[in-house]
């Protein structure tokens, strides 16, 4: 077999985060039932044999001191007041003759024993290793944002989940699905789906803060007289009173119409008068228009 070290990719002064992080890796891609390549078994148990090695701090420390070889099986050292063996006697080439120094398990055992550990079978009962978190974006609008609400989303491969949209949520603000991102490996615990929130743009309201900012197109005549018209909200339309003399650009407020607060309550909705005036000619108006003027002295 190669040097551990070698077959996952790593130097011989990495550390235990790195040796794991590498041994996943390399077991995600090599799996067989992921890897359709004719040499995945192989390689995957090669990696394993490897982790087995390296996963394991007293393992590793034998390793390194070359007590063991990248089998783990220990290193003939010869005994203490001997020589190499006597020809055709106790000794063979560094071992005794019928006996064997391989402590192994299994040779047609692909997996090894990282697949046993992993398992919780082996002397170690390391967790199998946990999938990886999945990133990904989820946008909703402006009033699902303010008011919450709830999402089909479907994964890749098909799968559909529901997400939960928090009343109040923030642009940019990371919702955490439990459990439904890459599967772990050995049966190990499932990572999570991470979603980051984006609020498309409304296309009405300006959100700033805790408070909506919108335009209220008003008529001439409102502007001048004064009245009552329906405003846009989050929740629905609401009647607002304008005062007579209203100008274009002057604000309105609407206390508790705006955006949750992280505190709770709810911001101001405020909203900018815009004076329509007539789309066709109205000659009633451009007359009176005239004789304002000419009374100026225009």
């Amino acid at each position: 077999m190669r040097d551990p070290y070698q077959v996952l990719g790593v130097a011989r002064d990495a550390s235990e985060a790195d040796i794991k992080k590498a041994f996943r890796k390399a077991a995600k891609t090599w799996h067989p039932d992921q890897n359709k390549d004719p040499k995945a078994r192989e390689r995957f148990a090669e990696i394993n044999a490897a982790y087995e090695i390296l996963g394991d701090r007293e393992k590793r420390g034998q390793y390194d001191r070359g007590e063991i070889d990248a089998e783990g099986k220990p290193r003939f050292q010869g005994f203490e007041g001997f020589g190499g063996g006597r020809p055709g006697g106790g000794f063979g080439g560094g071992g005794f003759e019928g006996f064997s120094f391989g402590f192994g398990g299994d040779p047609s055992d692909l997996f090894g024993a990282a697949f046993r550990d992993a398992m919780g079978g082996g002397r170690g009962r390391r967790a199998p290793p946990r999938g990886h978190d999945v990133e990904a974006e989820i946008a909703v609008s402006l009033r699902e944002a303010a008011l919450g609400g709830h999402r089909r989303l479907q994964l890749p491969g098909g799968r559909e989940v529901s997400v939960t949209i928090p009343p109040g949520v923030r642009d940019g603000k990371v919702l955490r699905l439990r459990g439904q991102g890459e599967p772990g490996m050995f049966g190990g615990e499932s990572g999570d789906m991470l979603l980051t929130v984006r609020i498309r743009d409304d296309g009405h309201f300006e959100l700033d803060g805790d408070t909506l900012r919108a335009r209220l197109p008003v008529s001439l005549e409102d502007a001048v007289l004064g009245g009552k018209v329906r405003v846009q909200t989050l929740d629905g339309e609401v009647e607002m009173s304008i005062p007579p003399m209203t100008t274009s650009g002057r604000a309105l407020r609407l206390r508790g119409k705006g955006f949750p607060k992280a505190g709770g309550g709810r911001g101001d909705l405020i909203v900018t008068v815009e004076v329509q005036l007539p789309s066709e000619p109205d000659p009633e108006l451009t007359g009176l228009m005239q004789k304002r003027r000419a009374a100026r002295g225009g």
